[in-house]
């Protein structure tokens, strides 16, 4: 854990949190920490900082939290459709970890139906996974995760509401496409467009080049679902943090 991170609710009335589970025996048996050290630490969804270790014992750990440093903003949203159950699982914790702000789980035409009734669609389920991912990379901020079962309705009723103005990418197995020009200042994160193992159809694609989509290839390879969001990410990210660098 490089981040040990709070719920808004474990924080009692004087300020402490007292912890028994598996980050009490985390912070007691890796981090080895004892009364009187800091560990890094935040509350989910709220800000980052440090905590002073009040009491460490066998049964629990409490801390002193001071958190004062507002955490970054989630740099890109994601369009993904539905992946394998397996598959779903092993992301959640990759994408809070990489940043992202917000997952809507569409249908697409080479989606098994039977995806969309997996655990891994529930809050229940990927939100500890989720909270993992940011615990690994020191982030705060939790996923947003819209999960719509109808694709068209979806694109043409609530994609524009949902992600105005943003920079939008579809990842498509083709021919090699450069990375569009990523224009405008941080509040225009990107929203990459990510289909199943097989691809989107041809209608798929009309449709979202027709919402103002670009074509985002890394070439004619099929690739998991997993392994495809990772590398997109990666050169997604390269280039959205090289464009900060411009004057």
């Amino acid at each position: 854990m490089n981040r040990i991170l709070f719920n808004p609710e474990e924080i009692q009335a004087d300020g402490t949190v007292t912890l028994t589970d598996s980050r009490a025996a985390h912070i007691r048996d890796v981090l080895r920490a004892s009364a009187g050290g800091t560990l890094r630490t935040g509350t989910v969804d709220g800000l980052a900082g440090e905590s002073r270790v009040l009491e460490v014992s066998e049964t629990q750990v409490r801390v002193l939290p001071e958190h004062a440093r507002v955490p970054p903003e989630p740099w890109f949203d994601l369009l993904l459709a539905a992946p394998r159950p397996k598959v779903l699982k092993r992301l959640w914790p990759q994408l809070a970890a990489l940043g992202v702000g917000r997952v809507v789980v569409v249908n697409a035409a080479k989606v098994e139906k039977c995806y969309f009734s997996s655990q891994w669609l529930d809050a229940a389920h990927y939100r500890p996974l989720l909270v993992e991912g940011l615990t690994q990379a020191g982030l705060t901020r939790l996923p947003r995760v819209l999960v719509r079962p109808r694709f068209k309705p979806f694109v043409e009723d609530e994609l524009d509401a949902l992600f105005p103005g943003q920079v939008r990418l579809l990842a498509h197995p083709g021919p090699r496409t450069p990375l569009p020009q990523l224009a405008g200042g941080r509040a225009r994160r990107p929203l990459l467009a990510v289909g199943p193992e097989g691809g989107w159809t041809d209608f798929e694609v009309k449709l979202l080049l027709a919402c103002g989509f670009g074509l985002f290839s890394l070439g004619g390879h099929t690739l998991r679902t997993d392994t495809a969001c990772i590398a997109l990410i990666a050169v997604l990210g390269y280039g959205f943090h090289e464009r900060d660098k411009q004057p």
